[in-house]
């Protein structure tokens, strides 16, 4: 048996060199002949009393990219993009405070508005010695992105934008509910919410648009649920979604951003995002000039279905800019 064992264990180590029964010169060896596993570690950083959740890969002295997460997810929402670019990029994946796994302070001594989440990855960023850092945004991390882009606009290499939007004509149907929130605030507004936490809310997010829902890991809106069932979980994310408003005031200024500092940018985007469809990654091409652009038959998690064609227009991108 130990020798049966052992053939099949040699077999497989010569198989893994093999390719079509030929042995693969070092020179030729690619992603596609060749499965690697980068490592991903799994980090906390103090942030003025927030421990600060984060997923690091890849070596700090390569190009920076920072993975900013959307709503209702976490960093685990860039799982595929670690592990794939972690061999030429050094990455860093937040979790914004109150999810993920970073601290949860209670709504009475942390304020739950896009203006602090911001400030505290910014400072996170600067507590971790990071000074010149591509961006990749989705959802939430546009938000969140584009503040500390205008705040130190030196320190942007590149954008890498799946479905983050800061244009109005980019904020789809699916908002029609929380404009409502936002005329008026109250337990009737508030109320007609609640759906968007439900594990068959949280499904929808992920599945709603995708051509084919068995490739989404349904771990992620499992994992979401646990999050927003916690105590003040529904309050938090409801004054998040009343303070998106401030987002669409600030658009102009993000827009002026882009005009002025011309950011290198990759378009990879679901199109059949029920929040932010194509014509908010259309807009783009008023204001950026070098910009890369991809509209994919997916929906709002694009990484989740459309994983291995953006990994791959990532890495050409990001070759040419970084």
């Amino acid at each position: 048996m130990k020798k049966i064992i052992g053939i099949a264990l040699g077999l497989t180590l010569v198989m893994g060199a093999c390719k079509n029964g030929k042995t693969i010169p070092e020179n030729e060896k690619t992603t596609e002949n060749i499965v690697t596993m980068n490592p991903i570690y799994y980090k906390k950083l103090d942030v003025n009393g927030v421990h600060i959740a984060y997923r690091e890969a890849g070596n700090p002295e390569n190009p920076t990219i920072v993975l900013l997460h959307g709503f209702p997810s976490s960093s685990h929402q860039y799982r595929k993009v670690l592990n794939a670019l972690a061999d030429s990029y050094y990455l860093i994946a937040p979790d914004y405070p109150g999810f993920g796994n970073s601290d949860f302070p209670s709504p009475d001594t942390y304020t739950y508005t896009f203006d602090n989440l911001a400030k505290t990855i910014d400072q996170f960023l600067e507590l971790k010695g990071l000074s010149k850092y591509a961006l990749m945004i989705q959802d939430y991390g546009a938000p969140v992105g584009f503040r500390i882009a205008t705040a130190h606009p030196e320190r942007i290499t590149a954008i890498v934008n799946q479905n983050g939007n800061a244009y109005e004509e980019g904020l789809g149907e699916a908002w029609a509910t929380t404009k409502e929130l936002w005329k008026n605030r109250n337990a009737e507004t508030e109320k007609a919410m609640l759906p968007v936490f439900s594990l068959e809310g949280l499904e929808w997010q992920y599945t709603h648009g995708v051509r084919n829902p068995e490739v989404v890991n349904p771990d992620t809106w499992h994992l979401d649920y646990l999050r927003l069932s916690r105590p003040n979980a529904h309050k938090v994310n409801l004054d998040l979604f009343y303070d998106y408003q401030n987002n669409v005031k600030l658009y102009p200024k993000w827009q002026q951003y882009l005009r002025e500092h011309q950011p290198p940018m990759l378009i990879v985007w679901g199109k059949n995002d029920a929040f932010f469809p194509a014509s908010g990654a259309e807009a783009y091409k008023k204001d950026v000039k070098d910009i890369d652009f991809n509209i994919y038959d997916t929906g709002h998690f694009a990484l989740e279905e459309e994983g291995e064609a953006i990994l791959k227009k990532m890495r050409s991108f990001l070759n040419q800019h970084l």
